[in-house]
């Protein structure tokens, strides 16, 4: 009966065993199961994720392309600016020789009219000008012809064209 006993017990132990052992292996099956999904959800979401970066590195270089074709056209520009303002330089200052030479002309006819003039003419018609537009052109007679015309002028006049010419630059004589 010991004997019996004993083989019960082992075959209860044996058997319930048995059974645990079962239920742990569907325990493990279904967390297996459990792992599997998240395990490809995980997966669809790295996959995601390396679209997007692939599409946003893309986005970026697309946009650092149309970045450095804008500064590529900027500099152009820039360049071309940089042209017309030294071509703009170069008539501007072409333009003032031109301008200087044709107000030395200018004055140069005027001298030599008041220079052929008669000193009482000539004084006579300097005496109806600013002091500073007579001295201008006495600026550019003959020192003797100047004191002649100043001879003739009225004291007033002749001292205020003094020192009109007096503040004027030194101009080379002819």
């Amino acid at each position: 009966m010991k004997i019996v006993l004993i083989l019960l017990l082992s075959f209860g132990a044996v058997f319930g065993a048995q059974n645990k052992s079962y239920e742990c292996t569907k325990i493990f099956e279904s967390r297996k199961n459990e792992l599997l999904i998240e395990l490809g959800k995980i997966d669809e979401q790295k996959q995601s994720l390396d679209a997007l970066k692939r599409a946003t590195e893309d986005l970026l270089k697309k946009k650092e392309s149309l970045v450095q074709g804008k500064g590529t056209a900027v500099d152009q520009k820039l360049a071309e600016i940089k042209t017309r303002e030294a071509s703009i330089k170069k008539m501007t200052d072409e333009n003032k020789k031109i301008l200087e030479e044709m107000k030395q002309l200018k004055s140069d006819k005027v001298s030599q009219t008041f220079a052929k003039m008669k000193p009482g003419a000539a004084s006579g018609i300097l005496s109806q000008m600013g002091a500073d537009e007579v001295a201008e052109i006495m600026s550019t007679l003959n020192s003797k012809v100047v004191g002649q015309i100043l001879g003739k002028m009225d004291p007033k006049k002749a001292s205020e064209v003094t020192v009109a010419l007096r503040r004027m630059p030194p101009v080379p004589s002819k």
